[in-house]
């Protein structure tokens, strides 16, 4: 009887980014790697800028196998959160390694992607607005009718409190990442599809 090994995958991407927007990077950075916690055989995540005032940037993540790394790399979250960075970052190359021991063993296998130096760019900011004020009413909304008829006796405070609290991760999972997919084409500029 053969039993198939794991093994695990390391990913490196280099990226360059405006030194002006350093914080922004790595805000961008740690929601990647928040969004990646939450699925199965994620393994860890880092970032390195190349030097104080640099544009490039290096990302490392580790995921138990291919079958789990390509999970990660198809999912919604993960295409939602590339295209948050769309004008801002630009990715210009990406490694496969594989090995058993580290992030910094010999390769079993490796393999390099050269990445287009230009991504799409990133829609207008008043779209984006748009965009985010169609998913953000409806939700304010309902939590303020909810809120205000069944925790009326709780203080303003801790009902706004609550409701963020809730609102947030609905917003960045679920309500967000289908507003935009349903909206893209107008917000990159693209033409509806023709109806004959």
């Amino acid at each position: 009887m053969s039993m198939t090994l794991a093994v695990p995958v390391t990913v490196a991407i280099a990226r360059r980014v405006d030194p002006a927007r350093s914080s922004e990077m790595v805000a961008w950075m740690r929601a990647g790697t928040a969004l990646a916690e939450a699925f199965p055989g994620f393994l860890g995540a880092g970032w390195v800028q190349s030097g104080p005032g640099s544009p490039e940037w290096h990302m490392l993540y580790r995921f138990a196998d291919a079958e789990t790394l390509h999970r990660w790399e198809e999912s919604p979250q993960r295409h939602w959160w590339l295209s948050s960075a769309q004008g801002i970052v630009e990715h210009t190359r990406v490694e496969r390694r594989t090995g058993i021991e580290g992030w910094f063993d010999p390769p079993l296998e490796h393999s390099v992607e050269a990445v287009a130096p230009v991504g799409p760019a990133s829609p207008p900011r008043w779209k984006q607005a748009v965009t985010i004020w169609l998913a953000f009413f409806p939700l304010s909304l309902s939590a303020t009718l909810l809120t205000s008829h069944f925790l009326a006796a709780v203080p303003l405070a801790a009902r706004v409190l609550l409701m963020t609290l809730c609102l947030t991760p609905l917003m960045t999972y679920l309500v967000l990442p289908r507003i935009t997919r349903a909206l893209h084409g107008w917000l990159h500029g693209q033409p509806a599809p023709r109806r004959d």
